[in-house]
This record gives structure tokens, C-alpha cells and sequence, in this order.
């Protein structure tokens, strides 16, 4: 007991004034507050022959229970993780899953061309269903507002239509000409790239924009939606002018196209989340994870189905000349936007829209019309080539876009 007291007192040395509490004590009712002081980890107890007293110093005017055992380590449970807590972690996970959406692209190309087995069973048929769950899971974030918005922005959406069926013919006519005249490639070739640029924009494009700026999405499908409806007189037009050929589009066959992969996946949506808003969201974390699988087929399939064309003789002429061909469209579509559109508040997630709406356009219905109207196969290599290195550009942006954007906003 002398050794103890002789240990208080050092502590009244060192730390001030102490109090001595029974155990049993519940509370404190002084003008100080009694905390404990942590002699050991958390506290000090004295025993003598009948009690333990704790030793608390006095540090302010509340009133606390001198043994709290939620203070105390020796009496902290051992909590398990909260189930909730694990949902919420998974549920996090399958959101920000698109995250890896340019790896999924990669290796879907590298599969395809040492596997293209795995991908030739994803025929042309199964790119309209795809393409439109794709277009739902893009309608489910958004709402009937957002289009009632976008449709005050006429100018923007004349832009992205300028982009599409301006820019690109032209782009079009100038790569096809290089093609001859620069790199002695067949006439076909040269007919294939100028082809490529007359159709519509690509409704992957909108995919692209939700995944880059959200909030344009509704404006980039306005976008597309216009260009593929005035397609069926457009791209006749643009093909007799580079051309010289008419092609006869099929007008039913082109609105059919935009209401089934555009229209009808994004109203169900935007009724879905009028409705059935609970359902809405319970569905909605898993559609990204879904939307990677549809990804990784609708770009490993025209590469696997395509590879005999892509390792032609003109293969890598090609691929290089479609390459420069749509990055200039991204370019451009960037570029003009900056310039139209340098006071806007929002300039910068327009000048990525019309960049992709500029840069991609839909390859497949330039495919079907090259094996429709033009006898020489060779028509559909360039649009064959240019929906893989279309898809694989845009990705690529996705992910330098996107993580800039996320890298400014922390």
C-alpha cells in the first residue's frame, strides 16, 4: 500500500489533483468531470482488501460514469462486419465496374484474333438487341427531363448533325482519294472509306457519352436519333455525290432500326423509372457488369467475323487509313465545338459529345449496303475495320476522359 501511495503522489506531481471512485459508482455529481486517466492502457485499479478504486483526474463540468466500458479496450467487443456495410461494398463495386471497360475492349480484340471461334456465333442479328439493352441502361439513369432539356439546345444538336454529315463525307472523300493516290490501293477500297463516312452516327455513341459526361447523354441521343432518321434520304444523297451511285436505303428497314434499338429501350426505361421506381433501382447496379459482357462481344465479334479482310494483302493499309480517318473525326468534332461553343458553361462536356458524335458512325449499315450494291467484296473491308477500330477509339476515350474528369473533381 506504501508503494501505491507512493505512486499517487508522483501522479499528483506530474498530472494534478485525483479523486478516488468505488467501483460501483455510477456517476460523479462535482463541478469537474471525472475521466479516466490512462496509467495502464485505459485506467489504474487499487486493490485493497475489499474494493477496487479507480483513479480518474477531474478535467471538466460534465457528469459521465466513471466506469464506461465502451472506453475501456478490456471491454470492447469484437464486432463482425455489418451485412449492410457488405451489401453496400458489392453494390459499389457492380456501379463502377465500367471502370475496366477499355481492358474488357483489349482483351476482346486480343481473344478475337487468337480465338475467333469464340466471337463468330455473335452474327449481325444479335447486334440490334445488344445495342438497345445497352440504350436501357442508359435511359434508366436519366429522365423525361433531361431530353426536355436537351431540346433546348438546338444549336448544339445542329452541330453534332453538321459533324456527322459534313465533316465526315468530307473526311470520307479525302481518305478515299489518299487511298488511291498515296497508297495505290483498288478503287473498291477507295469506295468502301467514302462509303463509311455517309451513314449515321453510331448509337454506341451515346453509350460512350453516359459513360464520359451522364448528363449529355439525352443530348448525344437526340443527336443520333436525328441523324439515323434523315439517314434514309441522306445517305442515298452522299453516296450518289461521292460516289456516283445511288444506293436505295431501305426507309422501313431504317426506321424499324431506330425504334427498336433507340426509342423503345430508352422509353421503357424512362416508364420503368415513372412506375416501377424500387425496381429501378434494385436493377440498376447490375447493369453495368451486363453492359461490359455486351461490350466485349458486340467488339470482338465484327473483328472475329472480319479477320480475313483485316489480314488481306490491304489489310494494314486499311486499319492505318481508317484509323487517322476517325481520329480526325474526333478530332474535328472537338476542335469545332470548342470554337462554336467556347461561352458556354458546359463547353467542355460538349466538345466530347460532338466529338463523338462526329468520330463514330453506324459502320455496320455501311457493310450491309457495300455486300447489297456493290458486287466487289472488297467494298466491305474498309467498314469492316472501322466498327473495330471505331469501337476500341472510343473506349480508349472513355477511359482518358473519364479519368481526367475524376482526377479534376478530387
Amino acid at each position: 500500500m506504501m508503494s501505491v501511495y507512493s505512486n499517487l503522489r508522483e501522479l499528483h506531481h506530474h498530472n494534478g489533483p485525483y479523486v478516488f471512485l468505488p467501483p460501483k459508482c455510477s456517476s460523479l455529481s462535482t463541478g469537474n468531470t471525472c475521466l479516466e486517466l490512462p496509467l495502464r492502457p485505459r485506467s489504474i485499479s487499487l486493490r485493497d482488501w475489499s474494493s477496487r478504486l479507480v483513479v480518474r483526474r477531474c478535467v471538466s463540468d460534465k457528469i459521465v460514469n466513471p466506469i464506461d466500458r465502451n472506453d475501456s479496450p478490456e471491454y470492447a467487443p469484437i464486432l463482425s462486419q455489418n451485412p449492410e456495410t457488405k451489401t453496400a461494398s458489392i453494390l459499389e463495386i457492380l456501379k463502377n465496374s465500367n471502370s475496366i471497360l477499355p481492358q474488357v475492349v483489349l482483351t476482346s480484340t486480343i481473344l478475337a484474333f487468337i480465338h475467333p471461334s469464340s466471337f463468330t456465333w455473335f452474327t449481325s442479328r444479335y447486334y440490334a438487341p445488344a445495342i438497345g439493352f445497352l440504350m436501357f441502361a442508359v435511359g434508366l439513369n436519366l429522365h423525361e427531363k433531361d431530353f426536355t432539356e436537351a431540346f433546348k439546345r438546338p444549336l448544339p444538336i445542329f452541330a453534332g448533325y453538321v459533324g456527322q454529315f459534313a465533316l465526315k463525307p468530307l473526311l470520307g472523300y479525302l481518305f478515299g482519294t489518299l487511298s488511291i493516290t498515296l497508297f495505290k490501293l483498288p478503287t473498291s477500297l477507295s469506295d468502301g472509306i467514302m462509303l463509311t463516312s455517309c451513314v449515321n452516327g453510331a448509337q454506341l455513341s451515346n453509350y460512350a457519352t453516359f459513360l464520359t459526361d451522364p448528363t449529355m447523354a439525352p443530348l448525344s441521343i437526340v443527336m443520333t436519333s436525328l441523324s439515323t432518321a434523315s439517314a434514309v434520304f441522306v445517305t442515298p444523297f452522299l453516296s450518289l455525290l461521292l460516289l456516283g451511285k445511288r444506293l436505295n436505303v431501305d426507309v422501313h428497314g431504317m426506321v424499324s432500326n431506330i425504334l427498336q434499338i433507340v426509342v423503345s429501350p430508352v422509353a421503357a426505361s424512362l416508364l420503368l423509372n415513372r412506375l416501377f421506381p424500387q425496381i429501378s433501382c434494385a436493377i440498376r447496379p447490375f447493369l453495368p457488369p451486363i453492359s461490359l459482357v455486351v461490350n466485349f462481344f458486340c467488339v470482338g465479334a465484327p473483328l472475329a467475323i472480319n479477320m480475313e479482310s483485316i489480314i488481306s494483302p490491304f489489310g494494314i493499309s486499311i486499319t492505318l487509313l481508317m484509323i487517322v480517318f476517325h481520329l480526325s473525326g474526333f478530332i474535328l468534332g472537338h476542335s469545332f465545338t470548342g470554337i462554336l461553343f467556347h461561352n458556354e458553361p458546359d463547353v467542355k462536356p460538349l466538345q466530347r459529345t460532338l466529338s463523338y458524335e462526329t468520330g463514330m458512325q453506324s459502320s455496320l449499315l455501311a457493310l450491309a449496303l457495300a455486300n447489297k450494291f456493290f458486287q466487289d467484296p472488297l467494298v466491305g473491308i474498309p467498314p469492316a475495320i472501322s466498327v473495330v477500330v471505331m469501337s476500341l477509339m472510343s473506349f480508349s476515350l472513355v477511359k482518358i476522359w473519364a479519368h481526367k474528369e475524376n482526377r479534376v473533381a478530387t
